[in-house]
């Protein structure tokens, strides 16, 4: 279960049309935060999906994806005095590699 106190410190976006549902990621991820999709996509794959919140920012399902492109992980990161506001979101190094 996810804390609800802390903030998340990535966001996981996950391309449905590369994805093929190997579930390699589901079972890798730490939180738990990635999960299956009920529908297919148009390749008739169930593929994975991101509850929406919960992502640490680790990176391991990246890794642990076979699919190039499929999974891209954001980092967030706090912006520096006098900038905007709250926190953006960045790619973070070797997670938002095109390929794996």
């Amino acid at each position: 279960m996810v804390d609800e106190a802390k903030r998340d410190r990535g966001l996981l976006q996950i391309d449905v049309d590369e994805c093929k549902g190997c579930g390699l990621c589901i079972e890798a991820c730490p939180p738990k935060v990635i999960g299956m999709s009920d529908g297919l996509n148009h390749y008739g794959y169930r593929t994975a999906v991101y509850a929406g919140t919960g992502c640490t920012g680790c990176g391991i399902c990246f890794m642990a994806c076979p699919e190039p492109g499929a999974i891209t992980v954001l980092l967030a990161t706090k912006q520096k005095p006098g900038g905007l506001a709250g926190s953006a979101l960045r790619p973070g190094g070797a997670t938002t590699c095109a390929s794996n």
